[in-house]
C-alpha cells in the first residue's frame, strides 16, 4: 500500500509537470481506435445479420421431422424472445376436375419474425401490400404458379385433405421462399388452426417442423447455445449463415475484415506505447537514481512503476473507452441516415476488450524498461553519462512481440488470419530492423559527400544510430498496417462489385431436360436475354467413404447427416469456373485423359463430411453405383449466385447417367412476363427467384462498403499518434542539441533545415518499408484468408514513401516547433 500511494503521488506530480502527455495520448488514442473498430464492428455485425435474417423470416430456426417439444417455445418465450410455428409438407390439393402437388405451409400468429410476406394487390389497391396478419382461419393463400397450373381466382374453393378453404390472397414474395432452395413445388399457406382438420399430417408423413426465433442479438445467441444442449439427432439449428451460403460469404468477409481493420489499430498501438515508454524511461533516469541512493531496494522500485503503469492504464483505458463510444455512436447515427437502418446498440464486451488490450500492451513494453529502471546505479546521481542499463532490451522486445502475438491471434478471430499477420509484422521488425541498421551504417559514409542541411541530417541519424532504427521500424510497421488495410479494402470492395454486379444472376432453372435446351434458347433470344451458361446435373446419394458405408448416424454434427440422407447434385466440367478457387491438388485439364473417376470437392463440404485428398467416395445414382477419387478441393465464391456445385468431375464419367441441366440468368423486372410463359410451356422446369435475396445482399455490400470506409478512417486517425510520438521519443535530445548549436552561432533555419533532411530520410526509409512489407502481406491475407483476387499495384510504392515523407516532416516540423523556441540559456541551466 505504501508503494501504491507513492505511484499515485508521481503519477499526480508528473501529469502536473506535463511528462505524462506524449504516453497518456499515446494510450487514449490506442484504446480509443481499438474501441471504437470494437464498438462500430459489433454493431455493424448485429446490423448485417439482423437485415440478413430478414431472408429467413426469423433470427434463428429449430427444425425437425419430427414435432417439436414445448420446452423449446416455452423457454424462447421466458428469455423474452418472439416465436413462431411453421409445418410444411407436400400434398395434393384440387380444384374442380385439376389437381396439383403442392408444398403446404401451415403457419402460426406472428410470422414472419422477420422481414415481410407481400400480397398482390386488388382492384382497389394495385400495388403489393405488406401482409398484417397470416391467412385467416378457412382460407388460404397461393403464389403465382399455382395460378398458372390452376387457373385459379380469388375465392375459388381449394380442396385440401378433408376439407376446403378458400383462396383468398396472392403470394407475391416470401421472406424464406429462398432459403435453400429446397421449396420446389407450388406453395400455399394456411393458417395453423386448420392443419389438424385436413387430417393429412399421419404417422410417416413427410413433414418439416419449424419453430422460428427472433429477439434481442444477445438474447437470441444464448438461447442458441441452450438450444443446441437439448437438441435431439433428428432436429437441427440454423441462423442466416447456415441456411444461405452466400450470406455466410458475405458476412465472413465482412467480419474477417473489421478484425482486420481491429488488429491493424492493435499494430499502431504497440508501435506508439513502444515509443512513448522508451521516451518516458529517459527521462525517469534521474528520479531512479535519487531513489537507489536513498536506500530504495530494486524490488521496491520494481512495485512502484508496476503500480504506475497499471493505475495509468485503468485512467487511460477508461477515457479512451468513452472516447470511443461517442465517436461511433456519431458515425454509426450517419451510416443508419445513409443506409435507411436502425443499428442495434453494442454491448459491452469491446470496451472490456480494450481495457485488457490496453493493460496487456502498457505492461507487455513497459515492464522491460521497468527492469532496467530498478536497475540505474545510484552513482548517476554524480555522473550524468551513466544511462540506462541495457540489460533487459532483447527482453523488453521479445516480451512486447509475444503480448503483441497473443493480442493477434484472440482479435483476429481466425487463427489463418492471426497467424498472417504475426509472421507480416514478426518478419517486418526483424527484416526493417536489419536493414534499417545497415542503410544506417551505408549513409554514414555519405556524409562528407552530402552538403549543407543533407550532411548535418545523415551525422544525426548516425548519432542516434539505435533511436533512429527504433524510428524507422515504428513508422515503417504503422505505415505498413495503413497501406495493407488500404489494399485489402480496395481489393475486397472491388471483388465484391465484380462478383455480385447490378445485373447478378437473380433467377435459377432447375429439372430442365436435354431436349428442352434448344428451346429455351429460343425463348431467351425472343426476350433478348443473352444465353445464360448450362451445366448438367446428375443427383446421387453418398453411400460409402473409403469402401466403408455410411449413414446419417455416423456423425454428430447435424450438418454432416443432413447431407447424407439428400441427394447431391454432382456435375461435369472441362474448366475451373473463375469463381472457383484450388485450394489443394490439382484440377484436371481438357486434354487429359483419365484412366479412373476423380472428384473435386468443395472445401466446406469436404470438412463436413471429414473426407481429404486420396478419399473414395461412392454415390448410388438410379441404383447404380459411381465411384471416384477426390483430387482437389475448392473455395467457391457462393456470394456470385453463379450456378456451383459441391462436386465435380471431369468429362466422361457421368454422361450415362440420368441428366438435367440447371442454369442461373439476370432478368430485368420489365421482363417478369417471361417467367409467366416459360411456367406455362415448361411445367417441369422449376423456377426459382432469388431477386429477393440478391437485392438484399448488394444492398448488405454497400452497408458493409461505407463501414469499410468508417473503419479506415478510425484507423488512420490513431496512425497519428505513431507519427507524433516518434518525433516526441527524441524531443528531449533536440532540445539540448538545439541549445548547444544556438549557443555556437548556429540559426533556427539552419536548425529548422538539418532536421528536415533528417525527417525527409527517415520517412522516406519507413515508406520504402512499409511499401514493401503491404505488398507482400496484402498478399498473403487477400489470396489465402479472405480470398481476394490480390492486383499487385505499383502505385502504392509511390504513395508510400512519399506518404511517409510527407507525413513524417510534417509531423516532425510541428513537433520540434517549440524546440526550437526554447531559450538556450534555460536548457544549460537544466544540464549544469
Amino acid at each position: 500500500m505504501r508503494y501504491f500511494r507513492l505511484s499515485l503521488l508521481m503519477l499526480r506530480r508528473d501529469w502536473r509537470a506535463g511528462e505524462l502527455y506524449v504516453l497518456v495520448l499515446a494510450l487514449i488514442i490506442a484504446v480509443s481506435g481499438m474501441t471504437t473498430v470494437g464498438f462500430f464492428a459489433d454493431r455493424v455485425d448485429k446490423t448485417l445479420s439482423q437485415e440478413s435474417n430478414q431472408l429467413l423470416g426469423a433470427d434463428l430456426l429449430i427444425i425437425s421431422t419430427r414435432p417439436l417439444s414445448e420446452q423449446y417455445s416455452l423457454e424462447a418465450q421466458r428469455r423474452g424472445l418472439k416465436t413462431a410455428s411453421v409445418t410444411q409438407f407436400p400434398s395434393m390439393v384440387s380444384n374442380g376436375d385439376a389437381n396439383q402437388l403442392v408444398q403446404v405451409k401451415a403457419v402460426t400468429d406472428g410470422y414472419p419474425l422477420r422481414g415481410k410476406l407481400y400480397l398482390a394487390g386488388t382492384s382497389t389497391e394495385p400495388e403489393n401490400r405488406a401482409a398484417t396478419q397470416i391467412p385467416s382461419s378457412g382460407t388460404l393463400w397461393v403464389d403465382e404458379r399455382m395460378l398458372t397450373h390452376m387457373d385459379l381466382r380469388r375465392g375459388d374453393l381449394l380442396e385440401i385433405g378433408a376439407i376446403q378453404l378458400t383462396a383468398a390472397a396472392l403470394i407475391m414474395r416470401e421472406p424464406d421462399h429462398s432459403v435453400g432452395f429446397i421449396n420446389m413445388a407450388p406453395r400455399v399457406m394456411i393458417n395453423a388452426a386448420d392443419l389438424s382438420a385436413t387430417q393429412l399430417v399421419q404417422e410417416g408423413s413427410r413433414v418439416t417442423y419449424q419453430l422460428l426465433i427472433a429477439g434481442d442479438f444477445t438474447a437470441v445467441e444464448a438461447y442458441r447455445n441452450w438450444a443446441e444442449k437439448q437438441k435431439t439427432t433428428v432436429e437441427r439449428i440454423e441462423g442466416i449463415r447456415d441456411a444461405r451460403p452466400e450470406i455466410k460469404a458475405a458476412l465472413e468477409r465482412a467480419e474477417k475484415f473489421l478484425n482486420l481493420a481491429a488488429l491493424v489499430s492493435v499494430v499502431l498501438a504497440a508501435a506508439a506505447i513502444a515509443l512513448s515508454v522508451r521516451r518516458f524511461t529517459q527521462r525517469h533516469l534521474d528520479g531512479c537514481a535519487i531513489m537507489r541512493s536513498m536506500g530504495a531496494s530494486q524490488s521496491g522500485l520494481f512495485n512502484l512503476y508496476a503500480f504506475y503503469f497499471l493505475a495509468l492504464g485503468i485512467v487511460a483505458s477508461a477515457l479512451g473507452c468513452l472516447i470511443a463510444y461517442a465517436a461511433q455512436e456519431i458515425l454509426s447515427n450517419w451510416l443508419s441516415e445513409l443506409a435507411d437502418t436502425t443499428m442495434p446498440m453494442p454491448t459491452w464486451l469491446p470496451a472490456a476488450h480494450g481495457f485488457l488490450v490496453s493493460i496487456v500492451l502498457l505492461l507487455g513494453f513497459a515492464l522491460p524498461p521497468i527492469l532496467n529502471l530498478r536497475s540505474v546505479p545510484a552513482l548517476r546521481v554524480l555522473r550524468r553519462d551513466i544511462g540506462l542499463p541495457n540489460t533487459h532490451s532483447v527482453t523488453a522486445y521479445l516480451l512486447g512481440l509475444t503480448a503483441l502475438s497473443l493480442l493477434f491471434l484472440w482479435k483476429a478471430g481466425d487463427l489463418k488470419l492471426g497467424f498472417y499477420i504475426i509472421a507480416g509484422f514478426v518478419s517486418a521488425v526483424a527484416i526493417f530492423g536489419l536493414i534499417g541498421w545497415l542503410l544506417v551504417k551505408a549513409m554514414s559514409g555519405l556524409r562528407h559527400q552530402a552538403g549543407g542541411a543533407w550532411r548535418y541530417g545523415l551525422a544525426n541519424i548516425r548519432r542516434r544510430a539505435v533511436s533512429s532504427i527504433v524510428q524507422v521500424v515504428s513508422l515503417g510497421l504503422g505505415f505498413m498496417a495503413l497501406l495493407v488495410l488500404t489494399l485489402v479494402q480496395d481489393d475486397l470492395i472491388e471483388d465484391w462489385h465484380t462478383t455480385l454486379p447490378p445485373d447478378a444472376p437473380n433467377h435459377f432453372l432447375v429439372n430442365i431436360q436435354p431436349d428442352q435446351l434448344p428451346l429455351l434458347e429460343n425463348l431467351f433470344s425472343q426476350y433478348d436475354i443473352g444465353q445464360p451458361p448450362v451445366f448438367p446435373m446428375v443427383r446421387g446419394r453418398l453411400i460409402e467413404i473409403n469402401g466403408k458405408k455410411i449413414t446419417p448416424d455416423d456423425y454428430d454434427d447435424p450438418h454432416a447427416a443432413n447431407h447424407i440422407r439428400r441427394d447431391f447434385n454432382l456435375s461435369w466440367m472441362d474448366e475451373l469456373p473463375h469463381d472457383n478457387q484450388i485450394l489443394q491438388g490439382d484440377w484436371w485439364h481438357s486434354d487429359e485423359k483419365h484412366m479412373e473417376a476423380v472428384l473435386s470437392l468443395e472445401e466446406g463440404i469436404a470438412r463436413t463430411l471429414r473426407v481429404k485428398l486420396g478419399d473414395r467416395l461412392t454415390y448410388d445414382i438410379a441404383g447404380s453405383s459411381f465411384s471416384a477419387k477426390i483430387t482437389s478441393l475448392r473455395n467457391v465464391e457462393w456470394d456470385s449466385f453463379r450456378v456451383n456445385f459441391f462436386v465435380v468431375a471431369p468429362p466422361g464419367f457421368l454422361e450415362n447417367y440420368p441428366v438435367n441441366y440447371i442454369t442461373s440468368f439476370y432478368l430485368p423486372a420489365s421482363e417478369s412476363k417471361m417467367i409467366q410463359e416459360l411456367v406455362a410451356e415448361y411445367p417441369n422446369i422449376l423456377v426459382i427467384d432469388v431477386a429477393a435475396v440478391v437485392k438484399q445482399v448488394q444492398e448488405m455490400i454497400q452497408q458493409v462498403s461505407r463501414a469499410i470506409e468508417f473503419v479506415f478512417l478510425f484507423t488512420l486517425l490513431a496512425g497519428f499518434i505513431v507519427l507524433y510520438a516518434a518525433i516526441a521519443a527524441t524531443q528531449d535530445e533536440r532540445i539540448y542539441e538545439a541549445a548547444i548549436f544556438r549557443t555556437l552561432g548556429a540559426k533556427r533555419k539552419q536548425l529548422t533545415r538539418a532536421w528536415a533532411a533528417e525527417f525527409v530520410i527517415l520517412g522516406g526509409l519507413a515508406g520504402l518499408f512499409a511499401s514493401a512489407g503491404a505488398s507482400l502481406l496484402g498478399y498473403g491475407i487477400g489470396s489465402h484468408v479472405l480470398h481476394l483476387t490480390y492486383t499487385f499495384n505499383p502505385v502504392i510504392w509511390i504513395a508510400g514513401i512519399l506518404t511517409g515523407i510527407l507525413g513524417v516532416l510534417t509531423a516532425g516540423m510541428i513537433g520540434t516547433r517549440t524546440t526550437l523556441t526554447t531559450p538556450p540559456l534555460l536548457t544549460l541551466r537544466k544540464i549544469g
